[in-house]
């Protein structure tokens, strides 16, 4: 990794949104969800990080926030030492007008179907970043331009394409399209944000591989959210980049590919690796969990929130966050299980149920 300063660095980052009343509940206060809880992570140049977790566990929000697509409402997030929003709010001095940072952080969709104007052809639709920041190119250039990207990802012959409407582009060309639209603002990072789980499982490696082709081309990071780790692993692995596994909207561990995959430290982890039917191992049994379901984020558990699942919990993990601990060359866990002299290994076992067992179990 390198040593430079980050491109994007969050900084104990919040988002915690309000649940709107409901037609009775004029009287309660709202109820708050946790979306995102104080999450650290820098973005560097030409790097890779994947996001994954189950449904909810705010790897989505988390994505947003990093571009600043998603107001914090704790913590801070900075772009190149700019903080965003101080740069959007004009608050003190701004060193990156907010305009800038905008352009240069850029997202591709699940769906870029609903990105994509539907009443515009395609050379409309990619014309357009060009129009706005390259206000000097003339319209024989552009078009040139939007041809040669066009052919770049493979969708030839390119004039036969840039005359098409969205509607007559398979879900693969509409990803290319949405791919070559962000390009085309000469971005520092790209948020892909589920941007092949709506692909045929044949067309997500090639769509990876295109996309990991076009950052070396044009010197982009990709922050990329996906809740498949298989996937995860090929686009991290491939771009030299780092998988972080989010939980109840905590960040609980980060680090190379295949040191999530092959080296897991946290409990949580090592349940996402059981779950992938092509990263589990063959004899793995059981699940690595005590319970199937995941709290509520509007009310996540003290301590370390995956203690009420956890089958290495004991009775400090319901008390005490765990912090962040370097387990290896750029790879970090926030388990207690990595500090030997913690008061964890002195106390009480969970049972299934969350209580403790009498005793503590000093045979570990």
């Amino acid at each position: 990794m390198s040593n430079d300063e980050p491109l994007i660095s969050l900084n104990e980052v919040e988002v915690h949104f309000e649940e709107k009343p409901g037609m009775f509940d004029f009287f309660h206060d709202p109820d708050v969800v946790r979306a995102v809880d104080g999450v650290s992570l820098d973005i560097h140049e030409n790097d890779v990080v994947c996001l994954v977790g189950e449904s909810g566990c705010g790897k989505t929000t988390l994505g947003k926030t990093s571009i600043g697509l998603q107001r914090p409402t704790g913590g801070s997030v900075t772009y190149r030492g700019q903080n965003i929003w101080d740069a959007k709010d004009k608050k003190g001095d701004v060193d990156i007008p907010y305009k800038d940072i905008r352009r240069s952080l850029q997202i591709i969709h699940q769906d870029p179907g609903s990105s994509l104007n539907p009443n515009r052809r395609v050379m409309k639709i990619l014309e357009a970043p060009l129009r706005r920041w390259h206000k000097e190119m003339s319209a024989g250039d552009r078009r040139e331009q939007v041809l040669s990207m066009l052919e770049r990802v493979g969708m030839t012959p390119p004039d036969d394409y840039a005359g098409r409407y969205p509607h007559q582009l398979s879900g693969g060309e509409k990803q290319r399209v949405a791919l070559v639209r962000a390009l085309l603002m000469d971005p520092d990072v790209i948020l892909a944000d589920e941007a092949i789980s709506a692909l045929d499982v044949s067309l997500r490696v090639e769509m990876m591989d295109l996309m990991l082709e076009l950052q070396e081309q044009f010197d982009t990071s990709f922050v990329a959210v996906s809740h498949d780790l298989s996937n995860a692993r090929y686009f991290a692995a491939h771009g030299g980049g780092r998988i972080g596994v989010m939980y109840l909207g905590q960040l609980v561990e980060v680090g190379p590919a295949e040191e999530i995959i092959n080296n897991p430290k946290h409990p949580y982890t090592k349940v996402l690796r059981w779950a992938t039917p092509n990263l589990k191992d063959e004899d793995a049994g059981e699940p690595p969990v005590r319970k199937i379901d995941i709290p509520d984020p509007k009310n996540p558990p003290t301590g370390c929130r995956f203690h009420t699942r956890c089958p290495e919990a004991r009775e400090a993990c319901k008390r005490e966050h765990p912090p962040a601990y370097e387990v290896g060359d750029d790879h970090k866990t926030a388990c207690f299980r990595e500090d030997p002299d913690h008061e964890y290994w002195e106390s009480s076992e969970l049972t299934d149920d969350g209580e403790t067992t009498p005793s503590a179990a000093s045979s570990d």
